[in-house]
C-alpha cells in the first residue's frame, strides 16, 4: 500500500528537531532509520501529517569513550556499530548483536536510537542494552535528561519518553577487561524477529563468577532483565546445577504470546536454551 499524504521536515540541529515535534504536536513522528514507521505507514496503521527526519542532525551520529562511558549517537546505524573497532575491543556484544539485526540492507540505514526508542520487544538492541546497564540521553521541550535503559520500558511499544522528547544518544559502562559475552537467538529465518534470545555479560576470577548480567529479548511486553537469574549465577563455577536453576529462574519471568512463532510454553522453553548456551559461550570468552 501507499501512505497517506504527509509534509517532511528534515532538521540539522537537535534543538530544531524538538522545537518541530513540541510545535506540531500529536501530529508529528520523527524519523530514524524508518524500518519500524514506514512500514506501518503503508499499511495505514500510522499517518501522521508531519515526519520528523533526523538524519540531517550530524550530532546524532557519533561514536566515542568518555569518562569510562562508550556512548553512541543515535542516529549511529547497525552497520556502524558492526565496523566499530572501539566496540570490538570495548563492548563486542554490541557488535555481535547488531550481525543478527535483520539483514544487510536492513543494518545499513536501522539505527540504534531507532531500535532501542521504538519499544518493540521483539527488537534485539533493548534486551542487551539493559544487560549493559546503559543509560538513555533524551531531550525534550524541557531539556535534556537519563533514562536508564531499565527503566526505560514499560509495555509494548510505550515507553518512559514523554510526548515531544526523541532519544539522542546511548550511554554504555565499559565493562571490565576480559569480561564473557553472548548473545543467542533463535529465529525462524534470516531477517526475522528472535522466537527467544538471550544477552549475557559476565566477569569471573579464580574460576568463578565475580559479576552476570542477563537481558531476555521477545519473551514478553518489554524486554527483561534476569536480575534474580543472574544472581544464582554470581559465585559460582557454572556448573551444570546452577545454570539450570538460573535458566529456571529466567523462564519464571517470561510471559510470552503465543503467536506464528511457537506457543507461549515453547518460546519460554526456548529463552531457557538460548541463556545456557549464552552462558557457556559467555564462559568460553572470559578471560580469553
Amino acid at each position: 500500500m501507499i501512505p497517506g499524504s504527509f509534509a517532511y521536515h528534515r532538521p540539522t540541529s537537535v534543538s530544531e528537531a524538538v522545537l518541530l515535534l513540541d510545535s506540531l504536536g500529536d501530529e508529528a513522528r520523527a524519523l530514524a532509520g524508518g524500518h519500524s514507521l514506514i512500514p506501518m505507514m503503508k499499511l495505514r496503521l500510522a499517518s501522521p501529517a508531519h515526519l520528523i527526519d533526523l538524519g540531517g542532525i550530524g550530532e546524532l551520529r557519533s561514536l566515542r569513550e568518555e569518562a569510562g562511558e562508550i556512548v553512541i549517537g543515535a542516529m549511529t546505524t547497525q552497520h556502524e556499530l558492526i565496523g566499530s573497532q572501539l566496540l570490538s575491543a570495548k563492548i563486542p556484544i554490541l557488535s555481535e548483536t547488531s550481525l543478527l539485526i535483520a539483514d544487510p540492507q536492513v543494518r545499513y540505514l536501522g539505527t540504534i536510537g531507532g531500535n532501542v526508542a521504538n519499544g518493540d520487544p521483539g527488537n534485539d538492541l533493548p534486551a542487551v542494552m539493559i544487560c549493559l546497564n546503559a543509560t538513555y540521553d533524551v531531550t525534550g521541550k524541557s531539556g535534556p535528561r537519563r533514562i536508564a535503559a531499565r527503566d526505560f520500558y514499560q509495555g509494548a511499544y510505550f515507553t518512559a519518553l514523554e510526548p515531544g522528547e526523541i532519544v539522542t544518544a546511548i550511554r554504555i559502562p565499559v565493562p571490565q577487561a576480559g569480561h564473557g559475552y553472548a548473545y543467542e537467538k533463535l529465529k525462524r529465518k534470516i531477517g526475522d524477529y528472535a522466537t527467544a534470545a538471550a544477552a549475557v555479560v559476565l566477569s569471573m576470577s579464580g574460576g568463578k563468577v565475580v559479576a552476570c548480567s542477563i537481558g531476555l529479548t521477545n519473551v514478553a511486553e518489554t524486554p527483561l532483565w534476569a536480575e534474580e537469574a543472574a544472581g544464582i549465577i554470581v559465585g559460582s563455577t557454572l556448573d551444570a546445577a546452577t545454570v539450570k536453576k538460573a535458566v529456571a529462574a529466567a523462564e519464571a519471568i517470561t510471559a510470552p504470546a503465543s503467536d506464528a512463532r511457537g506457543p507461549a510454553i515453547y518460546r519460554t522453553k526456548m529463552a531457557g536454551v538460548m541463556l545456557a548456551r549464552a552462558l557457556a559461550r559467555a564462559r568460553q570468552r572470559a578471560g580469553a
